[in-house]
């Protein structure tokens, strides 16, 4: 029991970094790139800075109810339990579900990358799929080791990125980092909305808070800690990535850009490296995700609470949970385009960070929080949600109707699935 106990500060930031590096970086920089230009690192940036007061919000949260729940228990604080927190809950888990099958799609096209040129297109969705089963395997045997890995894991991906962005930073084309290129201003904030996404794994750690050492002051460290490195992370690539290509040249390798940038010059084996790091990062992404956020998500949309003993790692209390989430991923995977996953995860799961901070704004006088820091972080996520919807409307219509299909069904399954079970979901904390 002492040992389930003892996350410490770096192993609980490497759950947010594990989560959030691969998600931005390798699975929808090309994509990004696209929209923001050359000034991608921007959007970056601006992203980060919404993540980071989100982080501010989090933090008080998760030290005033440190939970295994983690945003599900804030918003039962401030909302009670209903069908409001309830139907939250289960866009919370859709959220990982599209964010999952966005890592599963980048995994598949750096896969590719080590087949034959011209080998066909259906590579793709076969190792999008089989990376996915690998993990359902994996998760459904109970594999402990698989979590405790994850520090490891993040401290090779990590160290691999910032090799390539320094080394990457003596092989510059000062022209294609020229301001004069940059597009119109509306496109940083659409490119900013596409890779918010990148940042969402942070929340991840509050998922942790129960097995935490003096969580009062590792919980934000931790959260501070992991996005502040992953801001880092994301501006030193991105920078490196447009000083060694020009936008076109972005643009014709899209799905697999950071290798692409790597080669003119590392050669073929720094692309090769490159495309393995990808692989690497895409699948602790994966781990962390599957094994975390959606695990728990699922369980509290099932039984309304959490056992006490609660192991994120292993989906031992709902089973079909497991293979539920998956077979959903891989149909997302399969059957929707990169920008369109990229942006329903982040509409998704910026509708939770707002709900978090409004129930957050009804709890000023139990967190302690300074009201204007929520505010701020309330207005700029409800600003940028605006802005993809925006975005949406404008080139995806396909993708807002999907989006607001996919939330009348989580409430209204959430409706259904209350008046005939009479289910409630609990909450963890005092």
């Amino acid at each position: 029991m002492a040992e389930t106990k003892s996350m410490g500060l770096w192993a609980s930031a490497s759950i947010g970094v594990g989560a959030m590096v691969g998600a931005g970086i390798f699975s929808i920089f090309g994509t990004a790139a696209q929209i923001s230009g050359n000034a991608v690192y921007v959007s970056f940036i601006i992203a980060g800075m919404i993540a980071l007061l989100n982080t501010y919000s989090y933090a008080k949260m998760g030290v005033r109810y440190p939970s295994a729940g983690g945003p599900v228990e804030f918003m039962l604080k401030g909302f009670g339990d209903g069908i409001l927190s309830g139907g939250l809950n289960l866009l919370l888990w859709v959220g990982y579900v599209f964010g999952l099958a966005l890592y599963a799609k980048g995994f598949s096209y750096y896969a590719i990358t080590f087949l034959p040129a011209g080998s066909a297109p259906v590579w793709t969705s076969f190792f999008a799929t089989a990376i996915i089963l690998a993990f359902t395997a994996i998760n459904f045997r109970g594999a402990k080791t698989v979590g405790k890995s994850e520090l490891f894991i993040v401290s090779i991906k990590v160290g691999i990125l910032l090799l390539f962005a320094a080394a990457g930073m003596f092989y510059v084309t000062p022209g294609n980092l020229s301001i004069s290129a940059w597009p119109a201003p509306k496109n940083l904030f659409f490119g900013a909305g596409m890779v918010f996404l990148a940042y969402q794994g942070f929340g991840l750690i509050t998922n942790a808070a129960e097995d935490m050492k003096n969580p009062e002051k590792n919980l934000p460290r931790a959260l501070y800690l992991s996005v502040v490195l992953v801001i880092i992370i994301y501006v030193s690539v991105s920078l490196a990535v447009i000083g060694n290509l020009s936008v076109p040249e972005i643009q014709n390798a899209q799905d697999y850009a950071l290798a692409a940038a790597a080669k003119p010059f590392l050669g073929d084996i720094g692309f090769k490296i490159m495309a393995f790091a990808a692989l690497f990062s895409t699948s602790s992404a994966i781990n962390a995700s599957l094994y975390g956020g959606a695990n728990v998500s699922y369980i509290l949309a099932k039984d309304g609470e959490l056992p006490e003993i609660f192991e994120r790692k292993v989906w031992h209390r709902s089973p079909e949970g497991l293979f539920i989430t998956s077979s959903l991923v891989i149909l997302c995977a399969n059957f929707l385009q990169l920008e369109g996953i990229g942006m329903l995860a982040s509409t998704c799961l910026l509708m939770v960070y707002v709900a978090v901070n409004i129930s957050h704004l009804r709890l000023l006088k139990e967190t302690g929080a300074k009201s204007y820091i929520i505010w701020a972080s309330l207005l700029s996520s409800l600003t940028f949600f605006c802005v993809l919807l925006y975005y949406e409307f404008m080139h995806s219509k396909t993708t807002l109707g999907l989006l607001g299909f996919t939330v009348f069904c989580c409430f209204a399954a959430e409706w259904t699935y209350r008046k005939y079970s009479g289910r409630l979901i609990k909450e963890r904390t005092g």
